[in-house]
This record gives C-alpha cells, structure tokens and sequence, in this order.
C-alpha cells in the first residue's frame, strides 16, 4: 500500500493529504472549494495543469478526520497538544 503524506497544523485545525510524490514540486494551479451543508466543514481540492489531483485540504480536521491520521501527521504547528 502506497504511503500518503499528511500534514497538520492543530493551530488552523487544517490538514493536507498529500497525493504526489514527496520529493516532487508540483504546482497547484487550481483549487476547488467545497462546502459540502451535510458535512458542516471546508474542504478543498487541488488540482495540477493536467487536472490530476494533487491533495486535499481539510478544514475543521480534528472534527473531520480519525484522530489517529491527525497523530501520525506531520505537524506544522509548534505541536502543542
């Protein structure tokens, strides 16, 4: 199974899967907001000039994602718990 790169910064309660390469420098060149009224959060996808999807934002991360995603996650913050 592929390892997927994931941020956090618990400060902005945000998070990002990442799905490129870790060592690539992709640039997203458009971002699709959604804001879904049944999940009562920001989520946002980037996406590069092929239109490949490049990650996922998660706004609200702590209420939106398994706490044990967010643990493992890279942080971003000072990492204040």
């Amino acid at each position: 199974m592929a390892e997927l790169k994931v941020t956090y910064d618990k400060t902005a309660n945000a998070a990002y899967v990442y799905f490129t390469e870790p060592q690539a420098r992709v640039r997203s060149v458009h971002v699709y907001p959604c804001d879904p009224v049944g999940v009562d959060g920001m989520i946002n996808l980037d996406f590069d000039e092929q239109g490949r999807l490049l990650g996922i934002e998660v706004l609200d991360a702590c209420s939106k994602l398994p706490e044990y995603l967010l643990r493992s996650a890279e942080r971003l913050d000072a990492g204040d718990s």
